[in-house]
């Protein structure tokens, strides 16, 4: 496999009894490329997202994630990824830099890595007067900025993100993506899925998926091109309308 490809997908397959949830769909994705993973609820993104983070096997076909096998290293590739969702972040009963240290542990890093970590974290968010209070009281916005920082503590080569941006303003959404390009800037590559169209739009690549399988792949520009239409929330139902 091509050394900067830090993800590549070949023909993965995933079925439930007589259902193909997941239907030989094959990509490749690039060190430090924010890469768009979009689809309906039901057009498989999560049943494959949920293989490439090594908490599903696959029926069939085969995948590398920062170099480890699906089949072969899942626990490996967890250690070298980071996640977050939407639906579990942070901790709402500990604060936030009990969440910090918290996590920090799980990765694997030492008690002087985590303070360093944590400090530069808190001053980077300029947390310095919210670092002590529960993650609950804070407004969902903060939750997922502080979310996304902590799943990048142990310096991943990957970030899945599902649905990160759910339910915050435009305003935060757009603080959001800010640190994804931080992130992706310093090579760290972003998986990322969104029901947001306009935020397919800040990807460096978009694929699609309808019925279990990917029905488009390339850039949004090309798409845009390709179905002869002005944004990507209209290449989006053009696909879906089949």
């Amino acid at each position: 496999m091509d050394s900067n490809k830090v993800i590549h997908v070949k023909k993965l397959t995933k079925t439930f009894g007589s259902f193909t949830a997941v239907n030989a769909i094959t990509f490749d994705v690039g060190k430090g490329e924010v890469f768009g993973f979009l689809g309906a609820n039901g057009a498989g993104k999560t049943t494959a997202m949920k293989m490439l983070i090594g908490i599903s096997t696959p029926t069939s076909g085969e995948a590398t994630v920062a170099g480890f096998d699906v089949f072969k290293n899942p626990e490996d590739i967890k250690k070298n990824i980071g996640y977050m969702s939407q639906k579990f972040a942070l901790y709402d009963d500990l604060t936030v830099k009990e969440n910090i240290s918290f996590f920090g542990g799980i990765y694997g890093l030492s008690r002087q890595n985590i303070k360093e970590k944590s400090n530069a974290l808190i001053a980077d968010l300029r947390l310095d007067e919210i670092s002590n209070q529960l993650v609950g009281a804070l407004p969902l916005g903060w939750k997922q900025k502080i979310s996304f920082s902590v799943a990048l503590l142990h310096n991943p080569k990957i970030v899945f993100l599902d649905e990160p941006t759910g339910g915050v303003d435009p305003i935060t959404r757009r603080q959001f993506w800010e640190l994804i390009y931080k992130a992706s800037s310093q090579g760290t590559t972003i998986f990322v899925t969104t029901h947001y169209m306009d935020e397919a739009e800040y990807c460096d690549r978009v694929s699609i998926m309808v019925n279990g399988k990917i029905e488009a792949l390339d850039t949004p520009k090309k798409l845009k091109e390709q179905f002869k239409v002005k944004n990507m929330n209209d290449v989006f139902l053009k696909l879906a309308r089949g």
